[in-house]
């Protein structure tokens, strides 16, 4: 789960991590008003859930209230590589020294943690690592020891940090490894790292994390409650926000053949039978990726149902299933019994492909129910090839 960047630093105030909060508002004249009761110049941040808001013009410098509000009518309903801006967070503006970059996140290659750390911040960092590959340090953390100051240090160190801030970046970063484990996060990103400009003999400015960028993990959800206030309904697609309550793996897409499989492997199979059989049907598409798991029972299947037929493109749906422990004759009654669920709502016709473990018993099951919709294919390809012919007409 991604968050936004104001929830990112609500994480951050709790951890101890240093850096200027801001508050949040989905108007221009609360932007005004945010911006009078700083007092200050401000930063105006479109919120959305992607890189490169800066360049599509949605970060934006504001000296007085007024500015503040034009900024953020012009920020407002801006889209930014495809997300488009409803939330705004508006932030004092900061004097700026330095910039760096520091990250923790999964390193799945290597089945361990990585640390990335970079003098060079405030840019994207895939332009460092191609530009600049040496100013880019790249850090395995011992997931049994963790990161403590000391080896924060030497992640500060490998960065190219200079020597006068190491200890304060060592105690940032520490704390942000600290969030990475308490919050089950997969990413923890700070872009730009900042150094204040020093003020004064001995002092060498202060470290403040001025852009922030969080991945939870959603499978440590039952052990994480608290998290349950970062989801956006809002800024989730009904349908996808649907099956979730359902804890449903779906993920909503922009074809007409609806996929319902069981197992991830074999409806990622069933996604590409389907693709190429719409090839030979006008270009019809996938609609969808629904993976059942091992539960196909009615209430199972009629949720799968409902949240396939609930998007208005669907003009078929190819149901895939390979009896294993879930046995094809609990499929087929559940498939049964959610048609009778749903009743009237279920208008689209079912191709059904069934095989494995009691696949005879599953198919007697379909063939006496006699729905109309459903129709029962031997074959995967014969069924995607039905499917997508379906979805044509």
């Amino acid at each position: 789960m991604d968050l936004f960047e104001y929830q990112a630093k609500e994480l951050f105030a709790k951890h101890g991590v240093p850096g200027i909060q801001g508050r949040v508002t989905d108007s221009a004249e609360g932007a005004k008003t945010i911006a009078m009761e700083i007092g200050r110049p401000v930063m105006v941040k479109a919120q959305v859930k992607t890189g490169g808001r800066g360049k599509a013009g949605g970060v934006k410098y504001a000296a007085t209230p007024e500015e503040a509000y034009q900024q953020a009518k012009n920020i407002l309903g801006l889209d930014i590589k495809g997300h488009i801006v409803k939330k705004l967070l508006v932030v004092e503006a900061s004097d700026i020294a330095e910039e760096y970059y520091l990250s923790f996140l999964l390193d799945r290659a290597n089945r361990t943690y990585l640390a990335m750390c970079s003098v060079e911040g405030g840019m994207e960092i895939e332009e460092v690592a191609a530009t600049k590959p040496e100013r880019l340090a790249k850090v395995s953390v011992d997931a049994v020891k963790g990161v403590d100051l000391a080896c924060a240090r030497s992640i500060a160190q490998q960065g190219h940090l200079p020597a006068e801030v190491l200890d304060a970046a060592a105690a940032t970063i520490a704390k942000l490894w600290e969030l990475f484990v308490a919050e089950d996060a997969t990413l923890v990103e700070v872009n730009p790292l900042v150094r204040t400009p020093s003020r004064g003999y001995g002092s060498s400015g202060k470290i403040l994390a001025l852009d922030g960028k969080v991945t939870l993990d959603a499978n440590a959800r039952f052990r994480q409650p608290g998290h349950a206030e970062f989801e956006d309904r809002a800024a989730t697609d009904p349908l996808e926000w649907k099956a979730k309550q359902h804890n449903l793996n779906y993920i909503k897409l922009d074809g007409e053949v609806g996929i319902i499989g069981n197992g991830a492997g074999l409806t990622m199979s069933t996604f590409d039978v389907v693709a190429y059989a719409g090839e030979q049907h006008g270009g019809v598409k996938p609609a969808n990726f629904l993976d059942i798991g091992g539960g196909a029972s009615a209430e199972v299947m009629a949720a799968s149902l409902d949240v396939v037929l609930g998007d208005v493109q669907v003009k078929s749906v190819f149901v895939n299933i390979f009896g294993g422990i879930t046995t094809c004759d609990t499929v087929a009654t559940g498939i049964v019994k959610a048609l009778e669920i749903l009743g009237d709502e279920a208008n689209k016709p079912l191709v059904v492909r069934l095989d494995g473990n009691n696949v005879g018993e599953g198919r007697r099951i379909l063939a006496e129910a006699n729905h109309p919709l459903v129709m029962l294919v031997p074959t995967m390809d014969e069924a995607a090839n039905k499917a997508a012919e379906l979805a044509r007409t």
